[in-house]
């Protein structure tokens, strides 16, 4: 079968399915005729397994380990049971705490954060987990620049691509490898000089050193 028939047959987008392949979570055949995947029976159940997994919230590292045999279906039931409970212990938390403010009929002007921090702050250092708003904003603030970075490294890349290629489809009339070299070296310490900054401005968002506001 095709990945559009797999698409409908299991309800599983293609992009979804293209993933799980990159993951190592599904390795279909090839058509020898045109080189298209081409989907099993087995692939087709196999999908379905990933399906009901991912619903269940079993993160991929499981459902790999599963499918490698190192982990037993039983045992992976049971370790996510224990998360599922942790996930709702902390959210009955959250609800608890929700609750308590709603019924100090505060408005937000005389809502007294520090009270409200501290208490959360007491029940994090006997377990309960609570959103770890940093993280959260750091995460958000790493995609733009990775991915102009690899906008730029991707366009670098081509430069240097097309630099050779011109110089190899006529090498009777290529000028010097010294030439080609120093071409290619400008895109290339464009390239090395985009790493370095975005090296730079990763630390400062893991240092925090950047949006004093969003420190939390």
């Amino acid at each position: 079968m095709k990945i559009n028939q797999v698409e409908q047959l299991v309800g599983i987008t293609k992009g979804n399915i293209r993933f799980y392949e990159k993951e190592g979570l599904l390795t279909p055949g090839r058509n020898t005729d045109n080189g298209y995947r081409d989907y099993s029976d087995a692939d087709m159940a196999w999908l379905k397994k990933i399906k009901l997994l991912r619903m269940l919230d079993v993160p991929i590292e499981e459902i790999l380990r599963l499918k490698s045999g190192s982990l037993t279906l039983e045992d992976a039931m049971g370790r996510h049971i224990i998360q599922l409970e942790r996930k709702q212990s902390n959210l009955a938390a959250a609800q608890e705490v929700c609750a308590q403010i709603r019924e100090s009929r505060s408005q937000l002007d005389a809502l007294d954060a520090d009270e409200v921090l501290a208490g959360m702050e007491r029940q994090e250092q006997e377990g309960t987990k609570f959103m770890n708003v940093k993280r959260q904003d750091d995460y958000k603030r790493y995609i733009g620049p990775v991915g102009a970075a690899l906008v730029i490294l991707v366009l670098m890349g081509a430069v240097i691509a097309l630099i050779v290629w011109g110089f190899t489809i006529s090498p009777e009339e290529a000028p010097p490898i010294g030439i080609v070299i120093a071409l290619a070296a400008v895109p290339g310490a464009i390239a090395l000089g985009v790493l370095v900054a975005l090296y730079q401005r990763l630390k400062q968002i893991k240092g925090g050193e950047e949006d004093a506001a969003a420190q939390y």
